[in-house]
């Protein structure tokens, strides 16, 4: 990162205009021995000169120190990958210290900030001990705070408040998320019931901006997709112990991601779908034998077992589309987020995004992740079967 570069500034600056020392001593009533020192580095000018200086050369005290209170999207991006990079290839608490550095140098640049809590929620995990990751989760919460109390921007404060619900989620607090985001998420209100996209579509049609409406309806769309199955994702476990209901939610979900080819426009989303139905056919090896009650012991136990092994084939049914989703993404030279040929009109939402299109995470962290994700509890069943340790095998690779 960037550090101050006073006298190199002062050098680059006076040959630029081409003064010499003494003229500049001159204007600032200083000795020539004074301003050649500040350039070699030996002392730095009294602070009460600094604006004299700035005056002189005609730029602002932060221009002349070389001090960037704010990041550039760009340089926001630059940084966040390092980072990354650095928590897959660092110790974690030298990476961790040099993410603390930056937000300390960079309290200021609300955009900055908000990713590095974005940064923190996703590698705590790799801290060593309980503490430290509590630790690093509640200074992302003091960086969240820092948003919202001091950033104009309506937005950046919508996704804080999100972030800090779900960092007290992790905390385990769940009532201090719903406390924070419940008078937002107000049923009632009609931007939740999608009227105020619906309503400036409406208004850029009316005023003939009429590219501007296709954009804005296709983001909303692809938005409104990745909700639909994320919810669906969520309330797979709500009905863990109803086959039934979980059936009807799946059948939608498989017909959904096959009409949108949701595994090439989003392996990640689908990633996650494929796992949490791994989980409930593998963690309910009696699902579907609840109307078993009337037939005598032996059948029943019979059933069970045919149940259980069914159910096991679509564990691993759905693991393998959990394999393939993560390979495609690993597959890829840099994780990024796209649009595909019926979503063609991404490209500059995504390029406004903090991050653009890249990926939350580091490639070589996604693969351990989904590595770690196949030690689940509920696989217990099935991990000693052929096709878990090809699943495990393959994704090692």
């Amino acid at each position: 990162m960037n550090q101050l570069h006073l006298s190199e500034n002062i050098t680059r600056l006076r040959r630029e205009r081409k003064i010499t020392q003494e003229e500049l001593a001159d204007f600032l009533g200083v000795t020539k021995a004074a301003v050649s020192k500040w350039e070699n580095g030996q002392t730095s000018p009294d602070i009460l000169l600094l604006p004299q200086l700035a005056c002189f050369f005609d730029i602002t005290i932060d221009q002349l120190l070389g001090y960037e209170a704010q990041l550039s999207g760009e340089q926001i991006r630059r940084c966040y990958l390092e980072l990354c990079q650095d928590f897959v290839s660092l110790p974690f608490q030298e990476a961790y210290e040099k993410a603390r550095s930056l937000a300390h140098r960079y309290y200021s640049c609300y955009p900055l900030l908000l990713q590095l809590c974005t940064l923190y929620l996703n590698h705590f995990m790799l801290a060593q001990t309980a503490e430290e990751r509590r630790q690093m989760l509640h200074d992302a919460l003091r960086l969240c705070d820092r948003i919202l109390e001091g950033c104009r921007d309506v937005g950046i404060c919508a996704d804080a408040s999100s972030m800090k619900a779900m960092l007290y989620l992790q905390l385990g607090a769940a009532a201090e998320a719903v406390e924070l985001l419940e008078p937002a998420a107000d049923l009632s209100h009609l931007s939740l019931q999608g009227s105020m996209g619906a309503v400036l579509i409406q208004a850029y049609l009316m005023s003939g901006e009429q590219e501007k409406a296709k954009d804005y309806a296709q983001v909303r769309q692809y938005a409104d997709l990745l909700n639909l199955v994320g919810d669906m994702i969520q309330l797979l476990p709500m009905y863990a112990q109803d086959p039934k209901r979980c059936g009807e939610i799946m059948r939608r979900a498989a017909g959904i991601m096959e009409l949108y080819h949701l595994e090439q426009l989003h392996p990640n989303l689908a990633a996650q779908y494929y796992f949490q139905a791994a989980l409930i056919y593998a963690g309910n090896p009696g699902a579907g034998s609840q109307n078993s009650a009337k037939r005598d012991s032996g059948d029943r136990d019979t059933e069970k077992r045919d149940i259980g092994d069914l159910n096991a084939q679509n564990a691993l049914h759905m693991l393998r589309g959990f394999e393939r989703c993560v390979s495609s993404l690993l597959s890829q030279e840099r994780i990024t987020l796209h649009g595909d040929s019926y979503f063609d009109r991404l490209d500059v939402w995504i390029d406004r995004l903090p991050l653009g299109d890249m990926a939350p995470r580091d490639k070589v962290f996604a693969r351990q992740n989904a590595l770690d994700a196949l030690k689940h509890p509920a696989f217990s069943s099935i991990k000693e079967t052929e096709g878990f340790r090809d699943i495990c095998k393959r994704l090692n690779s």
